[in-house]
């Protein structure tokens, strides 16, 4: 019966990665195409060329030993270089399999690594994993191409922590001593855990992080109204404690707004401080193939505004 279970969830958890697959590379390949490419670049140039000069080129790049060789203007030509590094630092704790959305906060966040990091290798950058819990579950080497990535995904999805708590200071200090190089660290968390403001500061300073929460209808408060069912019964994903909540009481409802206000203040006033970007993706309540894109490419939007600015 065990051994039939397991290859049930199997199956299903192929079904839904080939799922995300179609979806997914249908949106990098049209809406998100060049976006992420623009917004995360290269840590430097390479040299690629010399070639004659023509109108319009900038004199600085003028080759010297080479014109003086030949007689005529040549330049230097140099092209970006790419070759990022890219990391899901992914929360496995059981908060993320709840929720009163169309996906659960597990599901959405394996979408979200699956547009972020099909971007990624289409531009030819190594994707990697860090998965945990109360401590690091498992750390995915950095690897290129489609089928890696959707490995990767497929982990996002099956992978099971060992207690049903979450750290994110764990998951944060490995990046932080583990990763040496430079990378793009994106953060794919509810944020439900407290005092990982140090943890996030550090690893800012070593990496272009971005905090990616993953918002469950319920943790979000312009959606909060939403909530008016009526007598609901509510279990803990991580205590397993259950308790019924009448939602037709202001009282009741009133207190759980001002504590989803007050924990996602201080979500942002921490993140802030730490000096690193945010990006909230709502939980959709109708399932919808595009429902992370969205948030993502405003992102992008915003992150290539700031670039420009003054």
């Amino acid at each position: 019966m065990a051994e039939d279970r397991q290859s049930e969830e199997l199956a299903e958890i192929l079904h839904e990665v080939r799922r995300i697959e179609v979806h997914t590379k249908r949106l990098v390949n049209g809406v998100m195409a060049g976006s992420y490419n623009s917004v995360f670049r290269g840590s430097g140039i390479e040299f690629d060329e010399v070639r004659e000069y023509v109108d319009g080129d900038d004199p600085r790049s003028v080759d010297w030993n080479v014109t003086a060789r030949v007689g005529k203007p040549y330049i230097k030509r140099y092209v970006e270089e790419r070759d990022l590094h890219v990391f899901f630092v992914f929360d496995l704790s059981s908060s993320m399999d709840g929720g009163l959305g169309a996906w659960s906060a597990r599901q959405t966040a394996a979408r979200v690594c699956a547009c972020l990091g099909l971007s990624a290798t289409a531009n030819n950058d190594k994707v990697g994993l860090i998965a945990f819990g109360e401590r690091v579950e498992k750390f995915v080497p950095l690897d290129k191409g489609a089928s890696h990535m959707l490995r990767i995904v497929r982990d996002c999805l099956a992978l099971r922590a060992s207690t049903p708590h979450g750290n994110l200071v764990a998951g944060l200090d490995y990046a932080s001593r583990a990763v040496r190089r430079r990378s793009v660290m994106f953060v794919v968390s509810d944020f439900l855990g407290d005092g990982w403001r140090d943890a996030m500061t550090n690893c800012g300073r070593r990496h272009d992080v971005t905090a990616i929460r993953v918002l469950a209808p319920e943790l979000s408060p312009e959606r909060f109204e939403r909530l008016r069912a009526g007598m609901m019964r509510l279990r803990d994903p991580q205590t397993g404690a259950a308790r019924r909540v009448d939602w037709r009481s202001r009282r009741v409802r009133a207190a759980y707004a001002e504590r989803v206000a007050a924990w996602d203040a201080r979500v942002h006033a921490d993140l802030r401080r730490a000096q690193v970007e945010c990006l909230d993706v709502p939980v959709p309540v109708v399932a919808k193939p595009d429902s992370v894109v969205r948030p993502i490419l405003e992102y992008f939007r915003m992150r290539e505004m700031r670039r420009f600015q003054p």
